[in-house]
Formats: C-alpha cells, structure tokens, sequence
C-alpha cells in the first residue's frame, strides 16, 4: 500500500512537473523525492511521469492518479483536523436531557452560548424527567442533565444551575382571583393540581412541605409529572395548582398567577433549585468544554 509520503511528493511533482522545484517546495532534497516516486510506481506497478532531459509529463496513469491523490490528501488533512477537534472539545456531539421547565429556561440560554462558543458540536435534546434523566446519566445515554435535586447516585456529580420560587396558578374565573400574595392556608380546600410521587417526587415533596408549615392540609384531586400538563387543568378550571414562577413565560391564557405569601416557614422553604448533572466517568472532551461554560452563567441566568 502506498503512503502519504508518496502521494503528496507524486502531487508535488505533478503540479510542478519539475524534480527540483518540487523538492523545494516539499523542503526536501531532490534525490529521496525521486525515491519516493519510484516506490510509488513500484507498488502501482506503472509509470507516473515521463521523464527526459528536457522535460517532465505525466502519463496516462498518472493523470489518473492525480485528483484521487489529491482527494486522499485532502481527506488525511480533514481527518486529522476533525481528530483533533474531537479531542479538544471543539466538535463531537452531546446529549442533553431537560425537564420541562428548564426547556423553557435554562436550556434556550445554554443552546445560544453553545453555538457560539462551541459550533462545531452537535447538541442531541431529550426531555425527560429528573429520575429518567439521572437512570441515562448512569448508563451514559445522557451526557448532561438539567434536573431537580434528587436522591444521587455513585459516580454521578451535581452542582446548583439555577434558583426559582413556586407561585400559585389559578383559573381565570377562580374565587381566589387577584392581585397581592396570598397565604398557603387560604389554598387549604381548593381543588388542587399535584405532581406523581413516581416522576416529580421533588416537586411533590416541596409542595407538601409548605402546606405542612402553614398547618394546612392540601385537597389533591388530580396528579400530573410535567408542569404544562399541570397547567392544562388548571385552564380547564378543574383547580389550581403550584408551578416554579418561570412557568409563567409559556402559560395557557386562561391561566393566573399569585405569589405565595413569604410567611416566616414559607419563605425560607419556597425554593426551586435546578441542577446540572454529570457522569464523572465521561470522558467526552465536547461535554466538559460544556460543562465549562456552565460554570459562567451569563448575567440574566438567576446563577445560585
């Protein structure tokens, strides 16, 4: 098989169609350039160049060889260039799972830094919930996860990402219609909207949380993972329900907010962390160049 060594003196020589320009201009001298041309036609078992005294000419073999050798070339310099690029982080490709909020709101900020300072990585979206995305964490089919604190597990890293507070949303036409904060006790018999205890123990967990510090009991009626399935029945009328404030940016039109009375229990639990979340085994190059940029939240990301 020939090498490149050979091919890029054969396209030396056949561009310049002179020995001794062609050795300079690969910064060798003359006789190992002869060498390697000779070796070449060995190995294809034909004649590349007419040679005399006067002149040098491809033949028909060479004429052949020539834009195959100069493709090869050009792909041995792009692949090395692509190697490398994988190498440094520059390009590769990398799966980022998401809750529903953080699609709305970390992520739309992370994708816009990404094409800027990594354009050459291709971004494979998922959005699944917090424990679907920590069980592809630990079987590496998600590189990054944008989720809510939960139980860890061995071998995978988390670190604070964002901070956002519950507020309450309501149905248009809700006798708790408003303006103002309201008190957690004043939900105490409505009709409320609550996250599965399977999929959005986080959620779940909190919002039981601050009922129990307002002494209230809460009257859970339907059950939902995701925060927009949430707000579908709370535009249905069918009651209200809690939802981290950023969920206001994509809310139905038929849907509310009030705050939540910062009492003295409630203020200090009412606190919706988002985290991202690593393998610490990955040794993707393109997912720590990523998660480097993390580390830098832009000034309008809320960074804890």
């Amino acid at each position: 098989m020939f090498s490149l060594i050979q091919l890029q003196s054969f396209v030396a020589v056949a561009e310049e169609l002179h020995f001794g320009a062609a050795a300079e201009r690969l910064n060798m001298t003359q006789p190992p350039l002869s060498r390697q041309i000779q070796l070449l036609e060995k190995e294809l078992r034909a004649p590349l160049f007419d040679r005399t005294s006067r002149k040098v000419e491809l033949t028909a073999a060479g004429r052949t060889l020539l834009p195959s050798a100069r493709q090869i070339l050009d792909m041995a310099v792009k692949t090395e260039l692509d190697v490398r690029r994988v190498a440094t982080g520059e390009a590769g490709s990398v799966t980022i799972a998401y809750t529903a909020i953080a699609g709305q709101s970390a992520l739309p900020k992370l994708l816009r830094r990404a094409a800027d300072e990594q354009p050459g990585v291709s971004l494979i979206l998922r959005e699944l919930v917090s424990t679907d995305q920590m069980d592809g964490l630990v079987k590496g089919t998600v590189d990054i996860g944008l989720l809510r604190p939960i139980v860890a597990r061995p071998g995978i890293v988390s670190r604070p990402l964002m901070r956002d507070r519950l507020v309450i949303a309501l149905p248009a036409d809700s006798e708790l219609s408003g303006e103002g904060a309201l008190p957690v006790r004043a939900l105490e018999g409505q009709p409320l909207m609550m996250y599965s205890t399977a999929e959005a123990r986080y959620f779940h967990d909190l919002v039981l949380r601050l009922f129990a510090s307002a002494g209230a009991h809460p009257n859970v009626t339907q059950y939902a993972s995701q925060v927009p399935a949430l707000l579908a029945f709370v535009e249905a009328g069918l009651g209200l329900t809690l939802v981290p404030a950023s969920a206001q940016s994509f809310a139905p039109a038929g849907v509310q907010f009030r705050e939540l009375e910062p009492s003295r229990g409630v203020k200090d639990l009412n606190r919706v962390d988002l985290e991202v979340a690593w393998n610490e085994n990955n040794t993707n190059p393109a997912v720590r160049r990523l998660l480097e940029l993390l580390e830098t939240p832009a000034e309008d990301e809320n960074p804890v």
